[in-house]
Parts: C-alpha cells; structure tokens; sequence
C-alpha cells in the first residue's frame, strides 16, 4: 500500500468528500443527495468554532476515506463525548489498516480536548464494520435510532 496521510480535512478537498459520502450512503443502504451540501458543509467545517470535524486519509492528493465527528454532551454522564458521526474507506483502501488510523487519530483528538468517551453506530448488517470495532475495544448498546422530519 501507497504512502497514507491522516489530517483534517482542508477547504480546497471538500469537493472530494462528497461524492465518498455519497458511496458511503450507497454501502449503508440509504438515499443521498449531493445538491448544496459542499456549500453546507464547507460552512459546518471551516467557521471559528466548527460543529463538525473531518478527518481524511489521502493517498497520492486524493481522498480515499474519512472520519467525521462531533463534540457532543452527555446529560446522564454530565460531560463532552466524541460522537463520530461517519467512518468510510473506499473498497480499494479497506483491509489495510486505514481504518484504524482514522480511528486512532479520533482518539488521538479525544485525549487532547480530555474527553474520555467516543460513541459511534454502525447498520445491524455491518458486519465488517461491527468486528473492526470490535477490534479497537468498542462495545454496543441496543437501541433504535429514530428519525423524525421536521419540515
């Protein structure tokens, strides 16, 4: 395998990002539409105090996988946690321990800003997915996501 980078995402790559969220859509078996979200996401990703955070794994200047994330609350916990919203790989960068620097770099984040718990979901039919995070230590909890539209 080629020389990888892990590093935060920069202005000039995020229009490589989203056809990877669109594939990444495609894997988990849901409906995406690319209208506006360079735009949106560019606005999330780049302000003072950024909502999101994107970590890309570059091979040769082109982005073949990302990591996003969140800083989030706990009311139960009464403190911050990582919520790691996205982690994809394209197909022909998986099995090669990409994966697992994009996670370590998450974890790597966490540490600096003292936030002791990362939380992350995958589909039920994820199978790859659930035994990599498996691997890292990770562990579920049942629960069902909902959705609700608002508009």
């Amino acid at each position: 395998m080629e020389t990888i980078s892990i590093d935060f995402i920069k202005e000039n790559n995020v229009d490589q990002l989203i056809p990877l969220c669109g594939l990444h859509s495609e894997y988990e078996r849901v409906p995406f539409d690319s209208k506006g979200k360079e735009e949106k996401l560019r606005q999330f990703l780049f302000k003072e105090n950024p909502a999101l955070f994107c970590l890309v794994a570059m091979k040769k200047k082109k982005i073949v996988g990302y990591a996003s994330y969140m800083i989030q609350f706990s009311t139960w916990d009464a403190c911050n946690y990582i919520y790691m919203d996205c982690l994809y790989l394209i197909d022909s960068c998986r099995g090669f321990g990409i994966g697992q620097l994009l996670f370590d770099r998450i974890k790597e984040e966490s540490k600096k800003l003292d936030i002791k718990e990362i939380q992350w979901q995958t589909p039920n039919f994820n199978t790859r997915a659930i035994k990599f995070y498996n691997r890292t230590g990770g562990h579920s909890k049942s629960k069902e996501r909902y959705f609700l539209d608002v508009i």
